[in-house]
């Protein structure tokens, strides 16, 4: 309603009544005011009558939703079923055109407006977790893989005699397949054993470089968070070495955004070398559903050339998404989230060690790594890889999720390539683990019931294990006694699983 609709209201009700109906739509349009002008998170939150109105008033900006409209082409905006267009709030025309994914569309002001406010919001949450200086970046309609390879294909453009790209070992299928899908050779830098970390081999980088010839290399890949022990890429002499030979450096941030440490990386790598992308995943650290990501960097004019090399339009499911996610916690709301999973990863790592220490394993020693954390498993009995297996299948029954087993000797093809210890970012680490992160959005009662869960399978692994190696002792003992001890490990596998599925 504005001023006109207001004052002829005043007929109808007591215009006292109606003028404080009025302040009161103008405080909501005044958030609204300061949004579009300034351009950046608001400190507090916005409550969800505010968000409500604002997207309504963006998509009746839409030609699909102005009344007597009347579309003749073949993407009008069309929806059968209502509940899929509520489900939209009625933003049916998508983002960009077909020549670039943040340009504006002439049929959709409101769903154009959205995505410049997205990519604004999400920018100025970008430097307040820590890259200060980044200049563009823009919301993405697909995870983390496929972004990677967008921006691979857009150096192609650049570099069009360049065919590999060096990729410090990292054992995560999408990352290593966005350079396959993009037509390129990756080349794997083996990490090195530091103490308990794998870290970056800086000298075979160098090496590499040296030995393929800076023109023939698309660029650097490098990666921030990721699986203890794995740590965060030596980003600064990564960035230098970039720098040096000329080469593009693309950082894979998937789920750094959480992490102070992280962006801290990536801004000292800007500083010092050269980084051109870095590319993070919407759902991992916004905590909104997956299919979303966001590419940034430092060079306005190289992240447009991305943004122009998607083809088509695209979905603005993920810029909405993380609109109303941002609005909704405002910039404080969203710094009490990283502070508190700053905390969670304390807490989780000093009960992680004190479950440990119980059973005679240890907590891994990994303090370059801020989001994940590794525990031994050594010491589970003779069967060591089947009991590792065993502990994972276990976790999952009793409904732990995200928590991964790491047996040794594991082997993995992936796209062609053969991978030795596949999950544990090297072909020889030297004991079997269990890893756990503190991801933002964990709370104290996830540790504390995670911690109860996997005591209860630990205790349960070793006494089949023991009950295996006594069978096995008694098999050898008397040899006239026929003893299948597979088919007795498995009837006791079958029963411990009842029990606890049971219990759960």
């Amino acid at each position: 309603m504005n001023r006109e609709s207001f004052a002829a209201g005043e007929r109808l009700v007591s215009p006292a009544y109606v003028r404080q109906g009025c302040e009161a739509r103008r405080s909501h349009e005044h958030l609204v005011r300061l949004l579009l002008e300034k351009g950046k998170c608001p400190e507090d939150g916005w409550d969800e009558s505010t968000l409500e109105l604002f997207l309504h008033e963006l998509a009746i900006m839409d030609s699909n939703n102005f009344l007597g409209n009347c579309g003749v082409g073949e993407r009008e905006g069309r929806v059968a079923s209502a509940l899929v267009a509520r489900r939209h709030y009625r933003f049916i025309h998508g983002i960009g055109r077909s020549g670039d994914i943040s340009a504006v569309q002439p049929k959709a002001a409101g769903s154009s407006l959205l995505n410049k406010i997205t990519n604004s919001l999400v920018l100025d949450i970008i430097k307040l977790a820590g890259v200060h200086t980044v200049t563009n970046c823009f919301v993405v309609p697909m995870a983390t893989g496929m972004s990677l390879t967008l921006c691979f294909l857009t150096l192609r453009h650049r570099r069009p005699t360049a065919k590999y790209i060096i990729w410090p070992r990292i054992d995560q299928k999408s990352c290593f397949k966005s350079m396959i899908t993009a037509g390129f050779e990756p080349v794997v830098i083996e990490n090195v054993l530091e103490g308990d970390e794998l870290r970056t081999d800086l000298e075979a980088v160098e090496a590499k470089v040296r030995e393929l010839g800076p023109d023939h290399i698309l660029c650097v890949h490098s990666t921030t968070s990721c699986f203890a022990p794995r740590v965060p890429d030596r980003l600064e002499e990564l960035a230098v070495i970039c720098a040096d030979y000329g080469i593009p450096h693309v950082v894979n941030n998937a789920y750094g955004v959480q992490s102070s440490k992280c962006m801290h990386l990536i801004q000292q790598g800007a500083r010092v070398g050269r980084i051109d992308a870095f590319v993070q995943s919407l759902d991992k650290n916004f905590m909104v559903p997956v299919g979303g990501a966001i590419i940034a960097g430092f060079n306005d004019s190289f992240i447009q050339e991305i943004s122009k090399m998607y083809p088509g339009r695209a979905s603005a499911s993920p810029s909405l998404d993380v609109l109303i996610t941002l609005l909704s916690l405002g910039s404080n709301g969203y710094k009490k989230l990283l502070k508190e999973r700053k905390e969670m990863f304390s807490y989780l790592s000093s009960q992680l060690k004190k479950l440990s220490e119980t059973y005679n394993e240890r907590l891994l020693h990994t303090p370059h790594n801020p989001i994940s954390l590794a525990m031994t498993l050594k010491t589970l009995g003779e069967d060591e890889d089947k009991a590792v297996t065993q502990l994972g299948s276990m976790l999952f029954t009793r409904q732990v999720s995200g928590a991964r087993v790491v047996p040794l000797g594991s082997v993995q093809t992936v796209s062609g390539y053969t991978f030795q210890g596949f999950m544990s970012h090297t072909n020889n680490y030297p004991c079997a683990y269990l890893n756990a992160a503190a991801a933002i959005g964990m709370k104290t009662q996830d540790v504390d019931l995670f911690i109860k869960r996997l005591d209860k399978c630990l205790k349960a692994v070793r006494k089949e294990q023991n009950k295996e190696s006594h069978v096995s002792g008694v098999d050898n003992y008397d040899r006239t006694e026929n003893v299948d001890i597979e088919e007795m490990a498995l009837k006791l596998d079958n029963v411990l699983l009842d029990t606890y599925q049971n219990s759960s």
